[in-house]
């Protein structure tokens, strides 16, 4: 299959629905509506609606079953990144090569933006739920995997745990810790969501989780290479912003030979998970390669 295809035709599929389930213009100040979809259509390469489509592809179902979930992981996503640009957190004036909601709109706004994007994504699921011929129970526990891993227990919690790591002395045991949490729980929440609406059986099920846990935490540690070596062209964002700020990263926990290693060693893990899952799989694995590959290769 061609990557590079998969991911345009998906992400247009999703910005797609995202226009529709929050188009310009609705009944809500206009300032607010501005701001949520500045943020929401600044250019993000839909890295968690694709993963939950490409979940549910890989048990058979048709990417419209899984979308609104998608898409409801979009907005919580990106909701995060507004509340983690904000000068009480990370400070960042650039995202996606573009200036930050909070310095365009404000940052009152932009916290307001935030939580409408965060409750907006509830409500979508909400409505997928209770669809005709919706299987409702697959999608409640849809929406308590989104619930546990965007809240307190993921990546609240892991934003939280990497706020108090700052200026520490890092270690693998600690950055995995934020890691886990941070970055990985609301992707591997992505992939169990899509696998659960697209009808996934138990054993399915199971090697979709390796496969989300692996994509996880190979995201991040990825992240934390292309931070230091990636430049603003790859990343949209400062160079070298993470040691700025004194993070906990994988490189500064084990050097960037390690850290390459750890990221190629996930990324062998997610492919063993769904070898079994066949031909329907082939994009969980050109994704999961997509991603360490691009911050491992010179």
């Amino acid at each position: 299959m061609n990557l590079q295809e998969y991911l345009d035709a998906r992400s247009i599929l999703v910005d797609r629905a995202l226009d529709k389930l929050l188009p310009a213009g609705k009944a809500v100040p206009r300032t607010l509506d501005k701001s949520m979809r500045y943020s929401l259509f600044s250019g993000g390469k839909r890295v968690r609606p694709i993963l939950a489509l490409a979940s549910g592809e890989a048990v058979g179902a048709p990417p419209s079953r899984v979308l609104p979930f998608a898409c409801a992981l979009e907005m919580i996503h990106s909701y995060s990144l507004v509340h983690d640009d904000l000068p009480a957190m990370d400070d960042d004036d650039l995202r996606r090569g573009k200036p930050t909601n909070h310095v365009v709109f404000g940052e009152g706004i932009a916290v307001l933006a935030g939580d409408g994007l965060l409750t907006e994504a509830f409500r979508v699921m909400a409505e997928a739920a209770l669809r005709p011929g919706q299987d409702r129970t697959a999608a409640l526990r849809a929406v308590q995997e989104v619930a546990l891993g965007a809240g307190a227990g993921g990546m609240v919690g892991g934003q939280v745990a990497d706020i108090e790591a700052e200026n520490k002395k890092p270690t693998k045991a600690l950055v995995e810790y934020i890691h886990s949490r941070k970055t990985a729980a609301l992707l591997r929440a992505s992939v169990r969501a899509g696998a659960l609406v697209g009808g996934a059986t138990a054993r399915q099920f199971a090697q979709l989780d390796r496969y989300g846990t692996a994509i996880g935490l190979a995201f991040q540690v990825a992240d934390d290479i292309l931070d230091i070596e990636g430049g603003t062209a790859k990343t949209g964002k400062r160079e070298g912003r993470d040691a700025e700020l004194h993070k906990v990263t994988y490189p500064a926990a084990v050097g960037m030979a390690k850290a390459k290693a750890r990221a190629r060693e996930l990324m062998t893990e997610a492919l063993a998970a769904v070898q079994p899952l066949g031909e329907r799989a082939e994009p969980l694995r050109q994704i999961v390669k997509f991603v360490v590959e691009r911050a491992v290769q010179p």
